[in-house]
This record gives structure tokens, sequence and C-alpha cells, in this order.
């Protein structure tokens, strides 16, 4: 049985244009969620400079698009190394007041 046999679609807009894209079953919301925030960013970028060409636009977009992931991503590796920091500093803070509550039979 082929992949495609198990693939809905999902119809989108992106700049005026409609387009039809395969995906998986359950996944049409998310397709459709990830269109919608393209092409906000694209009419944003047309709307700065109605003279770039469709092509130009999508590719302005989706740089833009990944440096704002990149910079999401960053942030969550800093906050996780904090945390993880953190965790460390509470372990040993644990371990220190055990100690200290503990004294030795005399």
């Amino acid at each position: 049985m082929s992949d495609d046999a198990t693939r809905t679609t999902a119809q989108v807009t992106l700049l005026g244009s409609h387009y039809v894209f395969a995906c998986k079953p359950g996944e049409e919301r998310k397709l459709e969620r990830a269109a919608r925030y393209l092409d906000r960013a694209m009419q944003g970028i047309h709307s700065q400079n109605n003279l770039l060409g469709g092509e130009r636009v999508a590719l302005m977009a989706a740089l833009n698009i990944a440096h704002e992931l990149l910079e999401v991503l960053d942030t969550r590796r800093d906050e996780e190394r904090q945390l993880s920091l953190l965790s460390e500093r509470l372990e040993q803070a644990m371990a220190s007041a055990a100690r200290s509550n503990t004294t030795p039979a005399e």
C-alpha cells in the first residue's frame, strides 16, 4: 500500500494564491495554521514592497521565520542551561542540609 493512500489534503492560501498540500490524516489543522502564519509573514513583506515577486516574498518570509525559530531555540537552550545549574545548586544545598542534620553518635 502506498503512503499516498494514507495522506489527506488541505487547501491553503498564500499571498492570494490557493494551493493544495498533502499531509498526514489529522494534521490538516496544523498545516493550515502554519500556512496562516506564513501568509501573514508574506503579506507583511509584500505590503512593505509590493514590487517584489511572490517567490522573493516567500524566501524572505522563510528566512524571517527561520530566524525567529533560531532565536526561540537559543533562548530555550539558555533557559534549560540555567535551570540545570539551579537544579545542581538545589541538589547541593539539599545534600549539605542532610549532612548537617545528621550528627555522629557519640
